[in-house]
């Protein structure tokens, strides 16, 4: 899908050529692009990490809109017709131009670890004629963790909107499609029917994490333009509007860091700051946006925020926001480990996959301290074991190891996980003044998954505080992430995943940094000694790391005192203890920021306990909040802005009649879910991916037809149809299917030879 896109970019840039711009160029620059600025509080930090892209690849790094070319003979400019000559035929893939952008404006608000992120922007169709109109596509790319929560469209007198539905109201709306996920966190919808040289507006939303590390947070944006969407020469103004307000919730003061666009700050308030940034410019920003800032302190500290809900809130329960910081503490030491590394090796991991998780594991391998011990597993169908014991990670033991990796990580085989995950719970079960560790890394689904669940929460209930940590990396889409969401909380550990080949080496990384940098363990805090019932996310205390702050919240009922108490165990044995004080808070919307969180975390257990009352709340909370799941689908509609507006308002829409397949006022927007896994696809061992096209089903039907009959099989080629699935197909797939329609084609000259000669006798 990546590559279709990009070339079908290619070819609308070389379309773009056809357009006749008029005598004025692209003015001279009226400010000049942001760069990377220095710290705001005139300390050493650099502007490392700031992304600079230059386009190469046609993958949007901003907010983009493209007008869908299916007939090159439209491309002109709506204002002064080129009066080029004609061309004839249609692009066999419809080509995407970029749209000119007019104006863009951004409004980030950062709570906690979690940021709320507004675009709106207006886009011109400045290449199709007045008198025609096509399709147009919103991409948007998202930072960290990035989730789709809405997006309104404003183009002459039609006005869409995005809106969840339950999944049973699906069958009753028309089967068109115009959206998906490009790849993870590129978000793309398509607008229909779009008239040469309108003006498009958009507002889109989404949520998104922001990275810790030091004590520092980070949040970074795609807001990286090419050039060729600046508009022709002065007549359209250029504004670029960014507003960043902070809340961390925390009660101290934020050191502000680095920026990547001259942001001025408006308001200071302790632990609240607002910034703002507005300029008109004539080359639109070429960096993505990134902020970062520090809340000091040099010693574990935390607390618990409370919220009431609202009245249209579906559940009435309080809301908890319970949080523990490690610190600043260069100098506090973390647990010795005893972890073991499950990696998958089936057929399914060949090439880039393999070889990015080997590349992180090693370096995982490198950073562990020489008192720590360790083992690796590799697994297909069969198991294959570094070693039959753990062994202490020595430079020389370590450079064996990836040794080892080097000549045994050969992809083949199928997927079997019950078999390596036993084996690294019987290695840990004698783990002794250290935590035990196990990290399971894989790309595919299992039939047992259930049953690894509950076998693995058996053993861990058994063995109490010494139990193995277990996290979970997940590659490619074909895995259930659920279950692997689920493994992770009943062992305490962490969870992760890699959509995209090209993230498993740094994701992979950031999960054993974070997972093996433990400060803090079996923690308990007494808060919930003095409520009559609490719902708690996640259900199972994970250990506090000093690469990231350890965040559980949940719903109660009953009084919460003004403060409490949380233990602990350090490093070197000894108790920690630690006093929260409890703050009631009306600016963070804890509902808003948590949605994602629990509806995960809900959908893992409605997954493991097969509960239909857990997925009518999962469906609740996203309808509610607008978060999608794997209980609803989202869909485009088409609202008439003064009919509709009271039905609108009250978010209530009669889906009987937008589902009418003849008024086309709703479009589904399709590949939103992940879904549980795909256990044929592990079978089969086809490769990881996001949104890879598995072997379509119609051309499976289209080889059906061919052994059947001959007739039927050349009926089908010919049709539109058939055209449209060898579109899909790949070349192997269709040189196979070349030679089968050859072979069977002799057999049916054979057949007719041996008819005429009978008739002839």
């Amino acid at each position: 899908m990546e590559e279709r896109f990009v070339k079908a970019v290619e070819d609308g840039l070389k379309l773009s050529k056809r357009i006749y711009a008029g005598k004025e160029r692209p003015s001279s620059a009226v400010a000049a692009p942001p760069r990377p600025v220095a710290a705001m509080d005139r300390s050493s930090t650099s502007s490392a990490g700031l992304k600079l892209h230059h386009h190469q690849s046609h993958l949007p790094t901003a907010p983009m809109m493209y007008a869908v070319i299916g007939d090159p003979a439209i491309v002109d400019n709506p204002d002064i017709p080129s009066y080029q000559p004609h061309v004839y035929g249609r692009c066999d893939a419809p080509a995407l131009i970029p749209l000119q952008l007019n104006e863009i404006a951004m409004d980030v608000d950062c709570f906690m670890g979690s940021a709320l992120v507004e675009v709106r922007g207006k886009w011109r169709v400045h290449c199709v004629m007045g008198s025609r109109s096509c399709n147009c596509r919103l991409v948007v790319p998202m930072g960290e963790q990035g989730s789709i929560l809405g997006v309104e469209v404003e183009v002459g007198r039609k006005s869409y909107v995005t809106q969840l539905i339950k999944a049973e109201e699906k069958e009753s709306i028309a089967k068109n499609e115009g959206g998906a996920f490009l790849k993870p966190q590129i978000f793309s919808l398509t607008v229909p029917q779009v008239d040469g040289g309108s003006i498009i507006s958009i507002k889109v939303s989404w949520s998104q994490q922001l990275l810790y590390a030091d004590g520092q947070f980070t949040i970074s944006i795609p807001f990286s333009f090419p050039e060729y969407v600046a508009p022709f020469g002065k007549r359209f103004p250029k504004r670029e509007k960014i507003q960043l307000n902070i809340n961390t919730g925390l009660g101290k003061e934020v050191l502000c860091e680095t920026t990547s666009h001259p942001l001025k700050e408006r308001k200071r308030h302790v632990d609240k700051l607002c910034f703002s940034y507005e300029v008109d410019v004539d080359t639109w920003s070429i960096i993505d946006f990134l902020f970062s800032y520090k809340v000091y302190s040099s010693d574990i500290f935390g607390g618990v925020l409370l919220k009431s809900p609202s009245v249209l809130d579906t559940d009435q329960r309080e809301m908890f926001y319970l949080y523990l910081f490690p610190g600043c503490n260069h100098n506090r030491n973390i647990f010795r480990k005893e972890v073991v590394f499950i990696v998958d090796i089936s057929g399914s991991m060949l090439g880039k996959p393999l070889e990015n998780a080997k590349n992180a594991l090693s370096a995982a391998l490198i950073e562990l301290a020489p008192a720590d011990s360790f083992c690796i597993i590799a697994f297909n169908e069969e198991t294959f074991s570094f070693s039959s014991y753990l062994e202490l990670a020595t430079k020389e033991v370590v450079e064996n190891a990836i040794q080892w990796m080097d000549k045994n990580f050969v992809a083949g085989g199928g997927t079997n996980i019950t078999r390596p995950l036993n084996e690294a719970m019987n290695m840990l079960s004698n783990a002794h003044d250290s935590i035990p560790h196990i990290f399971l890394i894989t790309d595919g689904a299992v039939e047992d998954e259930r049953n690894i669940c509950r076998t693995v929460k058996s053993l861990i209930t058994s063995r109490a505080s010494i139990s193995p940590r277990i996290s979970t990396f997940g590659i490619g889409s074909y895995c259930n992430h659920y279950f692997l969401r689920m493994l992770a909380a009943i062992g305490g550990g962490h969870y992760d995943a890699a959509y995209d080949v090209d993230s498993i080496e740094t994701r992979m990384q950031r999960l054993c940094s974070r997972a093996l940098s433990t400060v803090l363990a079996n923690i308990n805090v007494d808060v919930f000694d003095h409520v009559d019932e609490f719902e708690v996310y996640p259900f199972n205390f994970p250990d506090l790391s000093n690469r990231s702050p350890l965040v559980v919240s949940g719903r109660y009922r009953g009084h919460i005192p003004d403060s409490c108490k949380a233990r602990g165990t350090l490093s070197d044995l000894t108790d920690f203890i630690t006093e929260l004080k409890v703050r009631r808070t009306e600016a963070i919307p804890l509902n808003k920021v948590l949605a994602m969180q629990h509806i995960d975390l809900l959908t893992s257990q409605a997954w493991f306990s097969e509960s239909e009352l857990l997925e009518e709340k999962v469906t609740k909370l996203s309808l509610q909040y607008g978060v999608p799941s794997e209980y609803t689908f989202m869909v485009l509609l088409r609202i008439d802005k003064e009919k509709n507006a009271t039905e609108q308002a009250a978010n209530k829409i009669d889906l009987q009649k937008y589902g009418d397949p003849k008024n086309g006022k709703i479009t589904l927007i399709q590949a939103l879910r992940i879904g549980f896994g795909d256990v044929a696809a592990t079978i089969e061992n086809l490769p990881a991916g996001y949104g890879e096209a598995k072997p379509p089903e119609a051309a499976a039907e289209v080889l059906i037809k061919v052994v059947s009959c001959c007739n039927r099989i050349a009926d089908c080629c010919c049709c539109m149809c058939c055209i449209q699935i060898c579109n899909q197909m790949n070349d192997k797939c269709v040189t196979t299917l070349t030679q089968l329609c050859t072979a069977l084609s002799c057999f049916a000259c054979i057949e007719c030879c041996a008819a005429v000669c009978c008739s002839s006798d």
